[in-house]
């Protein structure tokens, strides 16, 4: 009995630098991938002459892989427990396949045909295979959040560092593709096709080196363990779908990761297309959004967390990112700078919003530990289908843009990728 108690003292201690500081680094190879296909996927399929909605077919099933395996690793994890395992395993999936989702397409070299249904068949594959490996990933490392500590601060402490190297991963991301963009200038489809290989060979050496020091300086989480051993049931699904705090935080983090996503997925489109701006510039637009949001992230773990204080974060947060959804909409070609200072306020936006986003879900969680995987993994499994389908829906009209050629460009038009960007900030509302 002074045992249960003791451990119960040690695990509502506040955490030390270093447990916060290698759980953090243990999602950088999920991070630096998911930042590269969000950023880059759509470009590159379009790139190498697949049509808008082709590639955003690609890009849906993927999402649809990664939404429905969140729920069955979340129910396995919650079953069988062993974070380290669920993630090591997810890990190794992401870094055999993502290669091949950015490589050549395996089924045209096989058939000797380079259709474009056999490409989007192809493709489609490999972004299934990644995103499942992702999708195991994902669920083990947010669900050990509640198992590494019962101190609610510490518990957003831990998100926060997740959140700040997941802009270093983004940041890191955006200065490879800086440096292969401007080193190479692609002069056919397989040109570009190696580009984006080697952006994706140096994020899978870069995260995987990450991933080994979460799996040497992190331990398997020992509450789980300890209310497994203590006789506790595993919670049902009914018991969350019967809680309103579940539909509120589910609300809360969907439309957050539809904001973040939507806006990542288009941000190269917008750049491009509708400012006319350099081709560097769908780096360095990102780089300064991750670099702010990095700085923010590490500013909010010095912070003492309450329920009241989350809400009032994530409100500032979604309202700073209404007003910069605004300024998509209404900022003119001629003013393309401006686009910079948007980056920095996004970039903050981003961070208030993702950090106290991601930190309900472990107030909801609490102390329920045996069902906390089934709380991530569903709320995942709504963030990727929702995501999912709204980017085929919305790249789908890409095939109506109308900056090509015969277009008088004279005549006053709002491009979808401009749309896009400011209707995603609302739905932060």
């Amino acid at each position: 009995m002074i045992n249960d108690m003791e451990d119960e003292d040690s695990f509502n201690k506040p955490l030390g630098r270093w447990p916060v500081l290698f759980y953090g680094i243990g999602h950088m190879l999920n991070d630096i991938t998911s930042a590269c296909w969000f950023t880059y996927l759509l470009v590159f399929l379009t790139d190498i002459g697949l049509s808008p909605r082709d590639a955003a077919t690609v890009m849906l099933w993927g999402q649809v892989a990664d939404g429905f395996t969140t729920v069955f690793s979340g129910e396995l994890i919650d079953r069988f427990g062993h974070f380290k395992i669920w993630h090591g395993a997810g890990s190794l999936l992401v870094a055999v396949s993502f290669s091949s989702v950015f490589g050549g397409c395996l089924l045209c070299k096989i058939f000797g045909t380079n259709s474009s249904a056999l490409q989007t068949i192809g493709y489609s594959i490999f972004a299934a295979i990644f995103n499942v490996g992702w999708a195991a990933t994902q669920v083990s490392h947010m669900s050990m959040v509640n198992c590494m500590t019962l101190n609610s601060t510490s518990r957003v402490v831990l998100t926060s560092c997740r959140n700040a190297f997941n802009m270093v991963a983004n940041l890191t991301l955006y200065v490879v593709a800086f440096i292969i963009f401007n080193l190479s200038k692609p002069r056919n489809p397989i040109d570009t096709e190696n580009q984006y290989r080697w952006i994706a060979y140096s994020s899978i050496i870069i995260g995987g080196c990450f991933v080994c020091i979460f799996h040497f300086g992190t331990k398997e989480p020992r509450l789980k363990q300890d209310n497994q051993g203590k006789g506790h049931a595993r919670i049902l699904w009914a018991y969350w779908f019967k809680k309103l705090l579940y539909y509120q935080v589910a609300l809360v983090y969907v439309l957050t990761r539809l904001v973040m996503n939507v806006s990542q997925a288009f941000l190269a489109f917008y750049v491009i297309n509708d400012l006319q701006m350099a081709q560097s510039s769908k780096a360095s637009i990102p780089a300064i959004i991750y670099i702010c949001s990095f700085i923010v992230s590490v500013l909010l773990q010095e912070i003492t967390w309450t329920s009241h204080r989350l809400k009032t974060v994530y409100s500032a947060g979604g309202a700073l990112w209404i007003f910069c959804g605004t300024g998509f909409l209404l900022l003119p070609q001629g003013l393309s700078g401006f686009m910079y200072i948007l980056s920095v306020l996004i970039g903050i936006a981003n961070a208030l919003m993702m950090v106290t986003g991601v930190s309900m879900q472990s107030f909801l969680v609490g102390e329920d530990l045996n069902g906390c995987a089934f709380v991530y993994g569903s709320l995942s499994f709504l963030d990727k289908m929702s995501c999912g389908f709204a980017l085929y829906y919305l790249e789908s009209y890409q095939n109506s843009y109308p900056n090509r050629p015969g277009f008088p460009l004279s005549i006053p038009h709002f491009s979808i990728t401009r749309l896009i960007t400011d209707s995603s900030s609302h739905e932060s509302r």
